[in-house]
């Protein structure tokens, strides 16, 4: 039997808060960047004096950009709450009880470890943002668990991101150099666009999309880890299918210059829903969705259109008309 999701919020009540996103953080965000940009273009020749005038003040505006990265998710934690507690099943609703003081240290305590540790700390910044929003959800009285670990995902970054990219610039460096930087260093004299020069493009392309497939796995397969009321919610998922569908769908959008993303984002959504389960020691619950290629591009465009033509005004309005047409089509089969 199929027991479909249901989503209650409406743009009207999220609209307050979309407005606050616009007016604390788009706007002096978009601001700040155009002055980071205008600082940063030195001149030839410019004097010392006036480049470390310049570089003082592109540090001041970079405090300010972190400050309204702050603000950025004060912002989304409302959003996010409002989410949770818009998403019903069997004619019960979800409840979100954390409190924005209690997100707010946590968020900043862990902004500044990242910030410290050069960005290692990451991982286990993502990951103890997972478990305060898993953590404070609760269905029926009954609350979710995050199960995923930091010191996981840091070996996923390290390994399916960090050193895989380093390998590649590495080569293309090494190829680059030895193919036409050689000629600008001896003789100054502009190297050519070779075949190897179009080789190492081909390459560097190439292995950057293998390696963003592979990292896209393997996160989303450490994110859906959670636990609730003794199910234990995992990814039932092997590599070469699943990185298989993520390449052809990527490929797809590519090639339609995003035209098709909105199908390709809820074809992925379905592959990846239908290798989800729930188990615990006695029951096996399924997770899926019903796609309706032709109908689902539609309205999802429609939606996106009316957010282009108002300018993104009506936003709260597509989030919550889309987020309760998917929802309303996502199944638990028992």
């Amino acid at each position: 039997m199929k027991n479909y999701f249901k989503f209650n919020l409406t743009g009207n009540k999220l609209l307050p808060v979309w407005l606050l996103f616009i007016v604390l953080y788009i706007i002096p965000y978009s601001i700040v960047q155009k002055q980071i940009q205008g600082v940063s273009n030195f001149q030839p020749g410019e004097p010392l004096t006036d480049i470390l005038q310049r570089l003082g003040t592109m540090f001041s505006w970079r405090i300010l950009s972190l400050l309204l990265f702050v603000v950025e998710y004060a912002i989304l934690f409302f959003m996010y709450k409002m989410t949770i507690e818009g998403v019903e099943f069997k004619e019960k609703v979800f409840r979100f009880g954390g409190k924005f003081g209690d997100f707010m240290l946590l968020f900043i305590g862990n902004l500044l470890l990242t910030i410290i540790t050069l960005g290692i700390y990451s991982p286990w910044f993502i990951s103890n943002m997972y478990k305060f929003f898993a953590g404070n959800a609760t269905y029926n009285e009954h609350p979710f668990e995050f199960k995923g670990k930091g010191s996981d995902l840091f070996v996923i970054f390290l390994v399916a991101l960090i050193i895989p990219m380093l390998f590649v610039w590495s080569i293309v460096m090494i190829g680059a150099f030895t193919g036409g930087f050689t000629k600008v260093l001896m003789h100054y004299e502009m190297p050519e666009f070779s075949g190897l020069v179009i080789g190492l493009i081909f390459f560097a392309v190439v292995s950057v999309i293998v390696i963003l497939i592979c990292f896209m796995y393997y996160y989303y397969k450490w994110l859906v880890n959670l636990s609730h009321k003794g199910y234990n919610i995992k990814w039932e998922t092997e590599f070469w299918p699943s990185a298989q569908q993520i390449f052809i769908q990527t490929l797809l959008s590519v090639i339609t210059l995003g035209i098709y993303s909105p199908v390709g984002s809820l074809r992925l959504y379905k592959y990846f829903l239908e290798k989800t389960v729930a188990r615990n020691e006695t029951s096996v619950k399924r997770f899926g969705y019903d796609l309706t290629a032709g109908d689902d591009f539609l309205f999802i465009w429609g939606q996106i259109l009316l957010c282009i033509i108002t300018l993104g005004i009506y936003f709260p309005w597509a989030y919550c008309k889309i987020s309760n047409y998917v929802f309303c089509k996502t199944y638990v089969e028992e």
